[in-house]
């Protein structure tokens, strides 16, 4: 009979908990089918926005190049150069912030 009593609560406990999981489970479900909902939403916008963009913007290609003249070729490869350089600067030191900052942490 002790036994029996034994099973009998374990039995019962297990299906109280499962209920409990399950319920929550739904519950998560229920806000991340909601979330994706909302997020699909404000994909659509973005899409919606970027296309009026794109389209009011005038699509520009690069200025031919006179091969006979090569002066205006190499000043604008020296402007590309300056701007590669400088984006370089930049990262190198967003890298050494975030490194400083990751070694701060582990002393």
């Amino acid at each position: 009979m002790l036994w029996f009593t034994v099973w009998t609560v374990l039995v019962v406990g297990t299906l109280v908990g499962a209920f409990f999981l399950l319920r929550d489970l739904y519950r998560k479900a229920r806000a991340l089918l909601v979330e994706l909902e909302r997020a699909a939403d404000v994909l659509g916008q973005v899409a919606e926005r970027a296309e009026e963009l794109a389209a009011t913007l005038p699509l520009t290609s690069p200025a031919p190049v006179e091969l006979a003249d090569p002066g205006p070729a190499r000043a604008r490869r020296a402007l590309a150069r300056l701007a590669t350089a400088r984006r370089r600067a930049a990262r190198a030191e967003r890298h050494e912030r975030t490194y400083a900052r990751w070694r701060a942490f582990s002393r």
